[in-house]
């Protein structure tokens, strides 16, 4: 199963992965959207736009807060967002234990890595031959599969997310954050499993990367724009970016820490 375990205690039995309920996306909002991320993504999205155009008839600008956090510098297209959202959202689910990738920011943490050097391999060795889609899907490992192929990640990203999106019209007659959970998680099934067909890279290696990217963005540090507030810190019962223990080595009692990101900590220095 493709969802990620997100738990500082797997035996906790708050975490039954198949449980709608606990997901509340549509509390804040009036919005009725399909699937599992729309509500709450789109809800967010729709009142920040409303907050600011009632900032445009009178209100001053400091009674409009907006994060400059979410802006989006790889995605042109809004409907390919949404699509990445829903999908992170199926990966890393809001539940019991604290937030899912979209209160995460685990959406926005990937559009920046892929504004970046990481999304057009820049860092990796780029030079022909590559190896043709069917040499692919011969690889066993999904991160070379990614490194051989003539597709950069930014490239690989917005065929996958249309390659979704297109399949889920064509089988339900609805975008892919529009379709049913039960539909949406058809579809990422298939990708796990490398049924859908990509053209630059196999399916089950673009879900890879996806899941990849998701889980980096729920844990890294809070300055690379995913992890937001350090909830996936405290999910792990993660202390962060602290340089030393030096205080606590020595209780005799147990010592819990709230988490320290790498701002915190040259704030102090």
């Amino acid at each position: 199963m493709y969802r990620s375990d997100k738990m500082a205690n797997n035996n906790n039995p708050k975490t039954e992965s198949h449980d709608p309920g606990r997901r509340n996306f549509l509390k804040n909002t009036g919005l009725v959207v399909g699937g599992v991320a729309g509500g709450s993504l789109l809800g967010g999205l729709f009142t920040n736009q409303m907050k600011s155009d009632e900032g445009k008839k009178g209100k001053s600008e400091d009674a409009v807060k907006v994060d400059p956090a979410h802006a989006r510098v790889f995605f042109g297209r809004f409907e390919d967002f949404i699509v990445l959202a829903t999908a992170t959202e199926l990966i890393f689910p809001e539940d019991d234990n604290g937030p899912g990738a979209i209160g995460l920011d685990v959406p926005y943490f990937i559009d920046k890595q892929l504004a970046g050097t990481w999304g057009i391999n820049g860092d990796d060795y780029r030079q022909a031959p590559f190896t043709n889609l069917e040499g692919l899907k011969k690889i066993e490992k999904a991160d070379e599969k990614v490194n051989h192929s003539r597709a950069n990640r930014g490239k690989i990203f917005l065929e996958g997310l249309r390659l979704m999106n297109a399949e889920s019209m064509k089988r339900f007659d609805a975008s892919f954050d529009q379709a049913t959970e039960e539909q949406q998680h058809e579809i990422m099934s298939d990708l796990e499993a490398g049924k859908l067909d990509m053209k630059s890279i196999p399916s089950d290696a673009f879900f890879a990367l996806l899941k990849q990217a998701t889980l980096e963005g729920a844990f890294s540090d809070p300055l690379y724009g995913g992890n937001k507030n350090m909830d996936g810190w405290r999910m792990k019962e993660f202390a962060g970016a602290r340089p030393s223990y030096a205080d606590v080595i020595e209780s005799e009692e147990f010592v819990k820490l709230d988490p320290i990101s790498l701002t915190d900590y040259q704030r102090k220095k």
